[in-house]
């Protein structure tokens, strides 16, 4: 049997619908996580002997508030149901987690967007005066990847850039752009989940209180 009623009984169904929506957006976030790491560009630009490894620290975090999401989902979900104090009190617990775990992804990303892109520059500099087939291969698949040549626009392109047209874009810029799109994408996936999960502590909390309540008239 139900132990609210009234206001509270539509908090309840409220919670549970927004356990549904906070589940897929869980998937979303894994999804997201899952193509930054794996997306082949992104592959190309950051893997190899030496390749600057920070842009991943943000996009790990990610996946893993994104496999927490889902299984938090899920509780709130059952606790919403069964009107659980404990369920919900550690459905709120864990919302707080997810919370201060997507602000540090999102603070730690914008706050060393200029030194991810300094790095790579750097690792992608050094490269191009490797004349060793590895070197050779870095910049070549910075130049598809990326579809730049060269390292400015006041340098002159070498042989590698013949495939080019004469205006194609330097690989410094390119870089910049690159990971400023990257993190923009990170920075609102989460600004928009984190707004979606205040509104979920909102509810759970009233929902505790609502159940407590009963239970004391009772």
């Amino acid at each position: 049997m139900s132990k609210v009623q009234g206001g509270m009984k539509c908090v309840k169904y409220l919670l549970f619908a927004f356990n549904i929506i906070f589940w897929v957006s869980g998937l979303l976030v894994l999804a997201v996580g899952l193509w930054l790491r794996f997306d082949p560009n992104t592959v190309e630009v950051l893997t190899g002997d030496g390749a600057p490894y920070t842009f991943f620290i943000a996009v790990y975090i990610l996946l893993g508030a994104g496999a927490l999401m889902m299984v938090v989902g899920f509780l709130g979900c059952f606790g919403a149901i069964r009107e659980s104090q404990c369920l919900l009190a550690l459905f709120f617990a864990c919302l707080v987690i997810i919370f201060g775990a997507e602000v540090t992804a999102g603070v730690f990303g914008f706050l060393n967007k200029e030194q991810i892109s300094e790095e790579v520059q750097k690792f992608y500099s050094s490269s191009t005066l490797d004349t060793s087939p590895n070197g050779t291969a870095i910049v070549t698949s910075y130049y598809k990847a990326l579809n730049c040549c060269g390292a400015s626009t006041v340098e002159p392109k070498g042989e590698l850039c013949a495939d080019f047209p004469e205006d194609v874009k330097d690989c410094m810029t390119a870089i910049t752009d690159f990971f400023d799109e990257k993190l923009y994408i990170i920075g609102y996936i989460g600004i928009g989940i984190a707004g979606v999960m205040i509104i979920g502590m909102i509810f759970s909390m009233v929902l505790c209180c609502a159940i407590r309540n009963s239970r004391e008239v009772i």
